[in-house]
């Protein structure tokens, strides 16, 4: 079983931690446990009433009549929601329920009917993404378990490739992005969701993978000649250090342009090197994209 803080709950949610504890006073459907020193944590079946719950108020139904519901009603409720960004926001929540319970093969089946239905890169975009920012938090604070994380990363890494082979374009973009991930960074996912994007709009790709010596990557771009280097950082070892890594990175590609986007950019509070750019939201990858 996982065990969730209140900030966890908040960050899966959407809702802050001060009504998470007002609902508790008030309502029955949330009683969490409390560790020694008094700090509440939260089940996996707390995490999935919290995000039903959340779904039903956000879209009408108030708190004080939820809280009256069985959970069967409560599941009735929620597959009778008609507004389209409600359907979708519990297909995210359903994807959450299905990792906390390691049912893969539901996982999966819930992805692959949105590719049926809306195609590769919708299903990234309106499923895959919020899914992964609502589970990034609990990634980066060990509050779920790795394996949980690793089997739900290989079945989405599987469809991006797929995704990727199946490419096919009458586009052409005059342009050459060399696609790397630095050593210590695994998660592949949005550089490949980025690889994607780029041969769908037919920009040649030279993928050079995750956890590459730098050095590599100078080696890869003399020889390539890329108009563009990019990298998505999504997390890093303790070691890491960003600001290190800028320079080395500046100095060794000269003066090709570099994009680096992710969660870690964030982080950093000074201006990158003139040779390197932020991006810090998918729609600026995307206005970057449609630019060249």
């Amino acid at each position: 079983m996982n065990v969730f803080t209140i900030k966890d709950i908040e960050n899966l949610s959407g809702i802050k931690a001060h009504t998470i504890r007002i609902w508790e006073q008030r309502y029955s459907f949330l009683k969490p446990q409390r560790t020694g020193t008094n700090i509440r944590y939260y089940s996996n079946d707390e995490l999935k009433t919290i995000l039903n719950i959340t779904l039903l108020n956000k879209y009408g139904f108030k708190i004080s009549h939820i809280d009256k519901m069985n959970p069967a009603e409560i599941q009735e409720k929620i597959m009778g929601l008609s507004n389209t960004q409600a359907q979708q926001e519990r297909v995210v929540n359903n994807l959450i329920q299905q990792m906390i319970n390691l049912d893969m093969y539901e996982f999966e089946e819930i992805l692959e009917k949105q590719i049926a239905a809306r195609g590769i890169e919708r299903t990234i975009v309106l499923t895959i993404f919020p899914f992964l920012e609502k589970i990034g938090i609990l990634w980066q604070t060990g509050h779920i378990n790795p394996a949980q994380e690793h089997l739900v990363s290989n079945i989405i890494r599987q469809k991006l490739i797929v995704g990727i082979d199946n490419v096919k374009t009458s586009l052409r973009l005059n342009k050459t992005f060399l696609l790397f991930l630095p050593e210590g960074e695994y998660h592949e996912m949005g550089l490949l969701f980025v690889c994607y994007l780029l041969k769908s709009r037919g920009a040649e790709v030279v993928y050079v993978g995750a956890n590459v010596p730098m050095k590599d990557v100078q080696s890869v771009a003399v020889i390539k000649k890329p108009d563009f280097i990019y990298t998505h950082l999504t997390s890093a070892s303790s070691s890491f250090n960003f600001e290190r890594f800028l320079n080395n990175l500046s100095f060794r590609i000269g003066k090709i342009k570099t994009i680096i986007s992710g969660p870690i950019v964030f982080t950093y509070k000074r201006q990158p090197p003139p040779n390197i750019q932020f991006k810090k939201s998918l729609a600026e990858v995307l206005d970057l994209i449609s630019s060249l």
